[in-house]
């Protein structure tokens, strides 16, 4: 009998506090995992030691059937304890630090939000801090749990137990690779067809394939724009012309103004000499009137074309934001000029109510010319 015995102690393995073993788990409980590892009596992994991120139930981490590679961390004649996240971290140390080397790119899956950021599972507690999540400003990050992440190694600290990763890092590169690209296709002057991606206080962002461009507000339209979003929003198609690139800056000037029709064209179409217009006053200068024809578009009227009489300022007849009528006298398109008189329409109110018959008397039977005639009625107003 004590032959036996002898035999089946010889047969059962024995262990040493710090070696690594093999195991099959055989029961998993709520808070502990028993493992067969071939001692006399199975070996069991307590919940602090499955993971290396706080879990509720060991099933999370484990389950019946499962081999894995474990470190005894204590034995006595009646029990085995073993760890699986001792060997996970040791593992996983050393890998982490060969990518942090290499600067490679591996995928991690949020496993919690905490405050500051996110928490992953490496085999290690990876901490994501909020600003290295995306390239842009993420208020609530509630939705983040369980997503996949494409993850960097920002800094690595063994000793004291640190590990930062870092998605905005991939997305940096990413970027910086579609502007590379972007200079080989896109070129200054180009006009090509993008997405509203964004809307700022100062202008749109504007995807152009793969890279995105910046339309200041100034180079929206023709007109002059308060807000971005009184004429764009988010997903719109639009044409715009490229007006600059600069990859050292990381920048890409775009224009949709400079794809549209130019009011001067348009209005060329719809005015000439002659017309009568209706505008707004819009500055005073001591030669003349800026008149505000359409949106963007001023006209000037001449101190010597504001009023039927003699004026030493146009303050004397106009004020800012008078609307008025005025008769335009020349359009250059090509300088950007609109000549416009008031006066041509005063006097032409004042011939009107001239009679017919006083102006058109025989002059061989000593009638009266049209200047005098004329004459006559001025005297009326001074």
């Amino acid at each position: 009998m004590s032959e036996e015995m002898n035999f089946e102690m010889a047969e059962v393995k024995t262990f040493t506090e710090g070696e690594v073993v093999t195991g099959t788990i055989t029961k998993v409980e709520d808070k502990v995992a028993f493992v067969s590892v071939g001692y006399k009596v199975d070996g069991m992994i307590p919940i602090s030691e499955l993971s290396s991120l706080h879990i509720e139930k060991a099933n999370e981490a484990v389950s019946v059937g499962e081999e894995l590679q474990l470190k005894v961390i204590k034995v006595t004649d009646e029990e085995i304890v073993l760890s699986k996240r001792a060997v996970q971290e040791v593992k996983a140390w050393e890998d982490l630090q060969q990518r942090f080397e290499k600067g490679e790119v591996f995928e991690a899956q949020v496993a919690d939000v905490v405050k500051g950021g996110l928490v992953v599972d490496v085999g290690i507690r990876g901490f994501v801090p909020a600003s290295l999540v995306e390239r842009h400003f993420v208020e609530d990050f509630s939705d983040y749990k369980g997503k996949t992440l494409r993850l960097k190694v920002a800094e690595i600290d063994k000793d004291n137990n640190k590990l930062i990763l870092s998605q905005r890092a991939v997305l940096d590169e990413e970027v910086e690779s579609q502007k590379k690209l972007a200079v080989e296709r896109l070129k200054p002057g180009q006009i090509v067809e993008g997405t509203v991606q964004r809307l700022t206080n100062f202008g749109a962002f504007v995807d152009i394939g793969g890279v995105d461009g910046l339309v200041h507000i100034s180079q929206i339209a023709h007109q002059r724009v308060e807000t971005p979003s009184e004429l764009l929003n988010e997903g719109d198609k639009v044409k715009v012309k490229i007006l600059s690139i600069d990859l050292d800056n990381g920048r890409i000037s775009l224009s949709i103004k400079d794809t549209l029709p130019g009011p001067w064209q348009e209005l060329a179409e719809k005015i000439k000499a002659g017309d009568v217009i209706e505008g707004e006053v819009k500055r005073l200068v001591s030669f003349g009137a800026f008149v505000e024809i359409v949106p963007g578009i001023e006209g000037l009227v001449h101190i010597s074309q504001i009023a039927n009489r003699h004026i030493a300022t146009p303050s004397e007849a106009l004020k800012e934001g008078d609307v008025v009528k005025a008769k335009v006298l020349d359009v250059n398109v090509a300088e950007k000029r609109i000549s416009l008189s008031i006066r041509d329409l005063l006097e032409a109110e004042e011939r009107a109510d001239i009679p017919t018959e006083q102006y058109e008397r025989d002059e061989e039977s000593g009638g009266f010319s049209l200047g005098d005639v004329i004459g006559e009625q001025l005297k009326k107003f001074k």
